[in-house]
């Protein structure tokens, strides 16, 4: 598949997603932690309307108070996978919308070195049967992928998804790019793309630490 064909990035459709997008970037209403989680949470409703676009569907009868009417309902059976913590607010946004899906968690972390680099670890994974079902896997910042390059491999081990869609409210060329290229079947879901990353990884303009932003900063290693 075109890699062309497998990037969405939402926000080059103006709607009322960019407004969601600009509160969780603007330094005076982001330090709201309920608004922001609002928002993340919001952002991921969005999307998953517009993945719901891309889904199967099947042709279903339904009884009403006067009759019979006719419809077509999404037939897929999703799974939802959040990466902990910060994509528990976009995580939500996703379960609202496709509500009787089955959910994964997993834990991955940055651990630093004293030189200043750091590499991608797993320290939890709680996944369902995965096979033939579409795979939904939310973290709302794409700084450089390999989070979510690790996530998606390693659940592998849970079965073979009919399709992967990946999301981020926000994401990184570099990361994006990486994605891409690693995991060449998988459809990637952005409110918004970003250019530069710092020497540190972190996405700019991009917002902090979405994380933090949701619940709080924790102590660093």
């Amino acid at each position: 598949m075109p890699k062309q064909d497998r990037l969405h990035i939402l926000d080059r459709q103006p709607s009322v997603l960019n407004h969601f997008l600009a509160e969780i970037r603007e330094i005076g209403t982001q330090d709201h932690r309920l608004r922001f989680r609002r928002n993340m949470e919001r952002i991921g409703e969005v999307m998953a309307y517009e993945i719901s676009k891309e889904l199967a569907f099947a042709e279903t009868t339904v009884r009403t108070p006067l009759g019979e009417a006719d419809i077509a309902r999404p037939s897929d059976r999703i799974v939802l996978g959040t990466i902990l913590r910060a994509g528990l607010p976009l995580h939500q946004g996703l379960l609202n919308y496709f509500d009787t899906a089955d959910n994964a968690f997993i834990s991955a972390y940055r651990k630093h070195h004293k030189d200043g680099s750091f590499e991608i670890e797993l320290e939890y994974v709680s996944c369902p049967e995965l096979e033939d079902k579409v795979l939904i896997l939310a973290d709302p910042m794409l700084a450089t992928g390999s989070s979510m390059v690790l996530t998606a491999r390693a659940l592998q081990e849970f079965g073979r998804p009919r399709a992967v869609h990946l999301v981020a409210a926000i994401g990184a060329r570099l990361g994006v790019n990486y994605v891409l290229r690693e995991l060449p079947d998988v459809h990637l879901w952005l409110g918004s793309l970003d250019e530069e990353l710092t020497a540190k990884s972190y996405i700019v303009p991009g917002l902090g630490d979405a994380g933090d932003l949701s619940y709080g900063a924790k102590l660093q290693d």
